[in-house]
């Protein structure tokens, strides 16, 4: 119990069997309310073996547990009355939307829609709001794209809903939206003022507060119009205008960038795909060139930096969707982590399907090392890696690949066809970069946004450029 403590949201010791039922319905109670986490259920031995007779509890809830579901409606009218103010109004969304179920994307979508203000969404929360709608900015954060990230820098009005404030998202904190009035809405009231100070702080479930936000925002006559927006939505056209997330791909090297746009491509039209990933490059640049349109079609470990976490997190959602498209975006080091888990996924006869972009790298630390550390490359290049192609045949799975650009959508084709588990290895250029990029400590008006910068960019207090 005390080594996880620290890292679990509860955990029990059970000390007799009879307990154990009533324990174990509790257990998923606390995991799967409130603010999601994991809980541990500690079994010794003596109770592991013992005999006992099953009796189901007649109650789920823990008394001295019980989150708060409905949001204030005072500080909800606070927030609206803020909002229908708002001259750079933005949305700051995370995966805490995603946590409170499909409900919360809805109502978000079309809050987002009757504000007709901006959005942007952190690495977990990609799929709440349509990637392919023209009130989305990118990504936000270190990877994130320069209008997000300018967007965030200068507006005066931010709306966090299920979002966490995060290091790789705030950059520098003392210079993190300096002009703004922030709204936060969080079910954990830890999470309230944590790493950064708010205005209002509203303490419910997301489904229930948009809600009510919506409700409100429906009846009040004080909206910001269409021409008071328009100063702010043409500064942020200014700033797509940069077309941050542009590159050169000519050629027979495969870019990472447009292995996953063709990928994306070639699977957007299936009704039901899924995509995890591993850790480093591939997974920011998935991230950037994947659009997801739809809320848990995402899975990634996000800011725990969970190498090898993939695979088995493909191997999971293909049991749950046995007829899906399921694609693991991998790096070659990465999948290596939890590669024997292609065994698993060999005996239950899953379709899983790897997608390896192998730049021979640890791509994310040769990148820093690079960048940050003078070019210094210590212990980043990957000089014995396994054949893939082998491999996969090895555990009775099917091996493709790719090494240059005229066999890559053959190669997408293939492996999309075959109705068995695949690692396709697709060799890309070794020194590509992912860009844009906030170095740590920086601001996000602070932004390196290709190798050709020799300088960073910054922005003035009314959100406008310089360069």
């Amino acid at each position: 119990m005390g080594i996880t403590r620290p890292c679990t949201k509860y955990n029990y010791l059970v000390k007799d069997v009879n307990d154990l039922a009533q324990i174990v319905q509790e257990a998923f109670y606390v995991a799967q309310s409130g603010r999601p986490g994991p809980v541990v259920i500690d079994l010794p031995k003596d109770v592991l073996m013992a005999m006992t007779k099953y009796i189901a509890p007649e109650k789920t809830h823990r008394p001295s547990y019980q989150p708060q579901v409905k949001g204030d409606p005072a500080l909800i009218a606070q927030a609206v009355e803020l909002m229908a103010n708002a001259k750079r109004p933005v949305f700051y969304c995370g995966g805490g939307v995603i946590n409170s179920g499909p409900l919360a994307s809805r109502r978000l979508t079309q809050l987002v829609r009757d504000t007709g203000f901006p959005i942007t969404l952190t690495l977990m929360g990609l799929g709440i709001y349509p990637a392919s709608d023209p009130q989305y900015l990118g990504m936000l954060g270190m990877h994130g794209t320069y209008e997000a990230n300018l967007a965030m820098h200068g507006c005066d009005v931010m709306i966090a809903v299920g979002s966490r404030f995060d290091d790789r998202i705030t950059g520098k904190i003392s210079e993190f939206a300096p002009d703004a009035k922030i709204i936060h809405i969080d079910i954990d009231p830890s999470s309230i003022n944590k790493n950064v100070a708010v205005d209002i702080g509203i303490v419910g479930d997301c489904a229930s507060v948009l809600g009510d936000m919506q409700k409100l925002w429906n009846k009040t006559r004080k909206k910001p119009s269409k021409k008071s927006l328009s100063p702010w939505w043409k500064q942020i056209d200014v700033w797509r205008a940069r077309q941050c997330l542009r590159y050169k791909q000519a050629g027979d090297v495969i870019k990472p960038q447009y292995a996953i746009e063709r990928l994306y491509e070639m699977t957007k039209k299936r009704k039901d795909v899924f995509i995890t990933t591993e850790v480093g490059q591939h997974q920011m640049w998935a991230a950037q060139f994947y659009k997801f349109d739809k809320p848990n079609h995402w899975m990634t470990s996000g800011g725990l930096g969970t190498m090898g976490y993939g695979l088995p997190a493909a191997m999971g959602v293909q049991v749950a969707h046995p007829d899906a498209l399921v694609v693991d975006i991998a790096g070659e080091a990465s999948i290596l982590m939890n590669i024997q888990e292609m065994s698993t996924i060999a005996q239950y006869r899953l379709p899983v399907k790897g997608f390896i972009l192998n730049n021979q790298y640890m791509g994310m630390v040769r990148q820093w090392q690079e960048l940050l550390h003078g070019g210094r490359y210590s212990e980043s290049y990957m000089e014995a890696l396994p054949d893939f192609v082998k491999l996969a045949e090895s555990f009775g799975a099917v091996g493709l690949r790719a090494t240059k650009t005229s066999e890559l959508d053959d190669v997408i084709k293939e492996m999309i066809k075959v109705d068995r588990p695949v690692l396709a290895d697709i060799l890309v250029d070794k020194m590509e970069n992912c860009f844009p990029m906030i170095t740590s400590g920086s601001a996000h008006n602070e932004m390196l946004l290709g190798p050709e910068d020799e300088t960073q960019k910054s922005v003035s207090e009314e959100g406008m450029v310089l360069v």
